[in-house]
């Protein structure tokens, strides 16, 4: 018959003993105790750490033990996830044998990739930060490609703006009494004047038509000669 206490009893010596500094117990009945698992130093000696406690079940290590993170630093969600999966799987693997330092075991390893992924994490957001930073310096320096549509559509739109400005200002100025529109200032506001004549011409046509009736042939004019005058005299001419 398996003696479930020593079993017990002999772990928690061996885990006081490995775990010195890290190793607390929190009660007897039930079994209670935690574990403090500090990931090694990373690149720039930034370390993961997660608090792991455990309660022994009456029948340990035939009974899986109980288990949960109840702190942790610099772990995502994500990562807090995959402990507890590792948790579970390990305790499954291994049920039938004490299992606290197997199970703390994985969890180092764990916290270990997690630290080496943060550091890859970190390169890659670097790097994409490069690429968004590139990106941005090409397409400030290059602006956007002129077509005749873009180019069509920003000056009607200019043109809008500034007929706009010029009719506030105008209305204003006349409100005020301080200037009496112009002829130019109303073909500014209004560009149909400017078509106005144009308009007109195309209306009447290329046809323009005369009354002949208004003209005669010059034979038909009857003009005095100057001999048939009785008053008429050279010599008079002469003597002026």
């Amino acid at each position: 018959m398996t003696d479930y206490s020593e079993e017990q009893r002999n772990e928690l010596e061996a885990l006081e003993s490995i775990y010195p500094d890290s190793f607390t117990v929190l009660s007897e009945k039930p079994t209670t105790f935690t574990i403090t698992v500090t990931s090694e130093a990373g690149e720039n000696d930034e370390t993961v750490q997660t608090t792991l406690k455990f309660t022994y079940r009456e029948k340990y290590p035939d009974e899986t033990p109980l288990y949960e993170i109840v702190s942790q630093e610099n772990l995502d969600d994500n990562d807090v996830m995959n402990i507890i999966k590792l948790l579970e799987q390990q305790a499954e693997e291994n049920l039938g044998m004490v299992m606290i330092f197997t199970l703390v075991s994985a969890v180092q390893e764990k916290l270990n990739e997690i630290v080496d992924q943060i550091k890859t994490r970190r390169e890659e957001e670097k790097k994409q930060k490069e690429r968004e930073a590139e990106e941005e310096e090409k397409q400030r320096f290059h602006g956007t490609p002129v077509t005749i549509e873009n180019f069509l559509n920003w000056k009607a739109k200019f043109d809008a703006e500034l007929l706009e400005i010029k009719r506030k200002k105008m209305k204003e100025e006349e409100q005020a009494g301080k200037n009496k529109l112009s002829g130019k200032q109303l073909f500014e506001m209004d560009h149909n004047l400017d078509t106005s004549d144009i308009q007109f011409l195309e209306e009447a046509g290329n046809n323009v038509e005369v009354d002949e009736s208004l003209f005669q042939e010059m034979d038909d004019l009857e003009l005095e000669d100057e001999e048939d005058d009785p008053d008429y005299n050279p010599v008079n001419l002469d003597s002026d």
